[in-house]
């Protein structure tokens, strides 16, 4: 299983952090890697969703559970990937942390691919970190 962190310092609140990463459904917008999601269910802090992928267009199953103002967790629940990517807010001295961390492999035969995407998904974290960065102190 392969894991990634990436963090970013935030010289906002974390609200106006909060009101960026908790809209789930404009993720794409910041996530280069995830092209599409459709939302199946939503109940209260849980969301079953299905996501499109950049990597050959692959869909994939998540349940995304929110932690108001804390943390929200997409579990991988079926497809290519397996595992899960959580975010993390932390308040701090002159705003907040956010930080992202990745729990991951391929699944099936593609297994043997997940250290080469490490380097692709710890990139694209990297970046989308820094464009919910950019946002935010906009």
């Amino acid at each position: 299983m392969a894991e990634i962190h990436a963090s970013v310092d935030v010289n906002v609140t974390i609200d106006k952090v909060w009101d960026v990463i908790s809209d789930l459904d404009n993720e794409p917008k910041f996530w280069k890697g995830t092209k599409e999601i459709r939302n199946i269910s939503n109940s209260e802090n849980k969301i079953n969703r299905e996501i499109t992928i950049a990597f050959r267009d692959q869909k994939c199953m998540q349940e995304v559970t929110i932690f108001p103002k804390q943390k929200i967790e997409a579990k991988f629940t079926k497809g290519i990937i397996k595992g899960e990517k959580i975010l993390n807010l932390k308040e701090t001295e002159d705003g907040c942390s956010l930080e992202a961390v990745w729990k991951i492999k391929l699944s099936g035969m593609m297994g043997m691919f997940t250290g080469m995407i490490t380097k692709h998904i710890q990139s694209g974290t990297e970046q989308a970190l820094q464009a919910i960065k950019q946002e935010v102190e906009k």
